[in-house]
């Protein structure tokens, strides 16, 4: 098992925005395409207004697939670009592919 770390850093005042196109329309596709999330966080305190989101696959050729079906989607490209019209969501995303260790609870 693999995980993938992602942090968006959100556009000034698209916050709302994004945790809104998320849930209705990024988690339903994530699932279509075999994306499991483990979990969705933002900046309460800290640096900055990011997102942050947990997401595990059985392994790299796995996650290949399901992110290259993912951005290939139809629904994903319009409703991508919908919620963009008004501007870009999204500044810069950082993302990092972690393993667990042996001694991990979270395989």
């Amino acid at each position: 098992m693999i995980y993938e770390w992602r942090i968006y850093e959100v556009m000034p005042g698209k916050m709302s925005m994004l945790n809104n196109v998320f849930e209705k329309l990024l988690v339903k596709l994530f699932k279509k395409h075999g994306i499991r999330v483990i979990g969705f966080w933002q900046t309460v305190i800290g640096t900055g207004s990011r997102l942050y989101y947990l997401v595990s696959f059985e392994n790299l050729a796995g996650r290949d697939k399901a992110w290259n079906s993912f951005y290939s989607d139809p629904e994903f490209i319009k409703g991508w670009a919908n919620a963009a019209r008004e501007g870009p969501l999204v500044a810069k995303v950082i993302n990092t592919i972690l393993q667990p260790t042996q001694y991990s609870p979270m395989k």
